[in-house]
């Protein structure tokens, strides 16, 4: 009954068996998704992106499934009709009494008109539990979202650089795996802390991305520059000397990786190409060893 009752779409997946069926849906979902709820028993929750794949929200979720850890990310989704929507969703596992995913619990909210509005007042759409990360008291990601395509936008108008890195923890799996996960949400505060810390002028901003992820606009940065900076959040996140028995670089201790794209945004050059760009360095950086910075090059943003 509480469930029926929820504002918010909310659905049910087996975690147990093959491609996570839909094992149960909520009233507020079907009329989000213009499903009958009988037709979504059963099915993959990707029926709702259609033809649509190649989208960074579907990667987060995937990734997130794959390290059995909470997600949240924006997707495009398609209704029974063929409507589109921006879907904001947040996804949790659900354990048994040994620790196994039995379960996986999305939470759904149609963001479109959030979506359609980026060139308004930021924040102005978002509700304040959207725009401050519980954990880490720095901005959620939707809001930060929302602030980065409209400093996007201006850099466009204005042709001055803009740099974006993306700060991730290494191993924090295996770390959450030895001290539970108490330990590690203790780590990303501590961690989170260093990195809003660093950067204090006006116009930098600082958000939660996901998990152990974390996001830092810049603006008038040129790639030297903004590497620099992280260069140095890297090394006073090593310098917290945090034990890690399982850190896979030899030192011993939590780490962070990074990865900096900075650009002059041509006016036809979409947003995605700067994310693009910035999540190639991080991977290029975590397969050099992890605790390193990568800057992204030309190629990165096509």
């Amino acid at each position: 009954m509480i469930l029926e009752a929820a504002p918010e779409g909310i659905v049910v997946c087996d975690a147990t068996a093959n491609d996570h069926p839909v094992i149960y849906a909520n009233s507020a979902f079907g009329q989000l998704s213009g499903y009958p709820l009988p037709a979504l028993i059963g099915t993959n929750l990707r029926i709702l992106q259609g033809a649509d794949r190649e989208q960074e929200g579907r990667r987060l979720l995937r990734e997130a499934l794959a390290r059995g850890e909470s997600a949240r990310a924006v997707v495009r989704n398609y209704r029974a009709d063929g409507s589109a929507f921006c879907n904001d969703i947040l996804l949790q596992p659900v354990r048994d009494a040994n620790g196994s995913i039995v379960q996986w619990v999305s939470y759904h909210r149609d963001v479109t008109d959030r979506a359609r509005g980026a060139d308004r007042a930021p924040g102005t759409g978002l509700p304040a539990w959207m725009r401050e990360d519980r954990l880490t008291g720095q901005y959620a990601r939707p809001y930060f979202e929302e602030l980065l395509r409209r400093d996007w936008q201006l850099a466009q108008r204005d042709s001055h650089e803009i740099s974006l890195t993306l700060f991730d923890i290494d191993d924090l799996t295996a770390y959450n795996e030895t001290f539970e996960r108490a330990a590690g949400d203790a780590c990303i505060r501590r961690v989170a802390r260093i990195v809003s810390n660093s950067y204090r002028r006006g116009s930098d901003l600082v958000g939660r991305w996901e998990g152990g992820t974390f996001a830092v606009l810049t603006q008038g940065d040129a790639s030297e520059k903004a590497s620099e900076y992280a260069r140095i959040v890297v090394q006073r996140v090593r310098d917290l000397l945090i034990h890690h028995p399982r850190a896979v670089n030899g030192g011993r201790y939590v780490t962070l990786s990074a990865g900096v794209a900075s650009l002059v945004p041509p006016r036809e050059l979409a947003l995605d190409a700067l994310l693009n760009g910035c999540l190639a360095a991080l991977r290029r950086a975590k397969a050099r060893g992890k605790n390193s910075i990568c800057a992204a090059e030309a190629a990165d943003f096509e």
